[in-house]
């Protein structure tokens, strides 16, 4: 047997050995991997949150939270209807301080062909819109027709494909890019076509709460307010009335994001380095164990003419087998579990998640299981320092 070829051997004639410092390897690469990628995506779900609102101040019927918690309903996807007069959007324009103002029709869908969960509707404005056509602008160069929808990256609905909304049939003319948030889970489209789905849905016999015409209400006012205008412009709005509002601050939103991120993003970080400590403990004191036992072993091989660098080295090739191994299967776990259950740690989080590009996560495997094949050897090298003392004489005495 050549002396290139004698870890390998060594490792295979010892599966059980083998076995466990795969799996120590394996958990401690899993750890590194899933940690890393899970505080990648909380980042990129706050970038893209704070990139998609656009607006300063969010103004909803003050009924709105009976029904729904309007400032997480990006956050969490959730599904709801409330109604106010488009009037009230002609007078929040109309008041200083307002740069911008333009309406959002909302509408929860009981039950879509697309989808095995209810979705929600949204119609905007595409000629005062600036938080949703900026986005729609990056997938659909056209506008909107007459029952035409953009769906999210989530909605189980294809181009050119149909879907049914309260028996009308729209036609998917693009998909939007994914963004971590509830965002993902929305169909978009024109007022008109709202105006259309809101009549069908009160032909079925929904009852939507809207008196008289349903173009003629709005669920939502997103504001972009002058420079330093925000606060003062919130307490304007609040003392309105015919009809009494809510307005949702979306700084106040993305800071509490960002404070339970960062929360999360810690936590997640100090469990990491828990883990890498106590996983390099365990090897160190594993391959310790290991070297004691292998004494004689080694003893034989001095005998057989391999120096004393020699043994270091062959303990440290395996050591760097094993950690190849564990590593490629702790990281091939963590990829079976994040990308195929990411709606639910999505969900299980309470955040915007958004995993990262398959570079990203190719280039964080790469670092992972190079920390990995460096731990393995670093955690031997008491073992191997002992090898280099070995006394052959002694040893074999010891067996007899």
């Amino acid at each position: 047997m050549t002396p290139r070829k004698l870890p390998l051997r060594n490792l295979l004639r010892h599966p059980g050995r083998t076995t466990a410092l795969t799996v120590l390897v394996a958990f401690l690469a899993l750890s590194l991997f899933a940690g890393s990628a899970i505080v990648m995506s909380l980042n990129n779900g706050l970038h893209s949150l704070e990139n998609r609102l656009g607006a300063d101040l969010i103004v909803v019927p003050a009924t709105a939270r009976g029904k729904v918690d309007p400032e997480k309903i990006y956050l969490q996807g959730t599904t709801g209807y409330y109604y106010m007069s488009a009037a009230k959007l002609d007078e929040i324009r109309g008041m200083d301080g307002v740069e911008q103002a333009s309406g959002q029709v909302y509408l929860a869908s009981l039950r879509a062909d697309c989808c095995s969960v209810p979705i929600q509707v949204i119609g905007f404005d595409p000629e005062t819109d600036f938080t949703i056509q900026p986005w729609i602008g990056e997938r659909l160069k056209t506008g909107l027709g007459d029952l035409e929808v953009v769906a999210g990256s989530r909605v189980n609905a294809g181009i050119n494909e149909t879907i049914r909304i309260y028996g009308q049939s729209c036609l998917v003319v693009a998909r939007l890019a994914p963004t971590g948030t509830g965002l993902d889970t929305a169909v978009y489209c024109t007022m008109d076509t709202m105006a259309t789905l809101l009549q069908a849905a009160r032909d079925l016999n929904h009852d939507l709460k809207i008196d008289g015409d349903p173009a003629q209400v709005v669920s939502a006012v997103y504001v972009k307010a002058a420079p330093g205008q925000a606060d003062r412009l919130a307490t304007r709005i609040k003392q309105t009335r015919s009809p009494k509002v809510a307005v949702i601050q979306t700084r106040t939103v993305t800071t509490d994001v960002e404070q339970s991120l960062g929360g999360v993003a810690h936590t997640i970080k100090a469990l990491i380095v828990c883990i890498w400590i106590l996983a390099l403990i365990l090897l160190t004191a594993a391959f310790l164990l290991l070297g004691g036992e292998r004494r004689r072993e080694f003893a034989t091989l001095r005998a057989l003419g391999m120096s004393r660098g020699g043994l270091a080295g062959l303990a440290l090739k395996e050591a760097l087998l094993v950690s190849l191994f564990g590593g490629v299967i702790g990281i091939g776990l963590a990829l079976l579990f994040l990308i195929p259950f990411s709606g639910l740690t999505e969900s299980a989080l309470n955040l915007p998640f958004l995993q990262p590009s398959w570079q990203s996560m190719m280039l964080l495997a790469a670092v992972t299981l190079l920390a990995v094949c460096a731990a393995g050897p670093l955690a031997s090298m008491l073992s191997a320092r002992r090898l280099r003392r070995v006394d052959i004489g002694t040893i074999m005495r010891e067996g007899n």
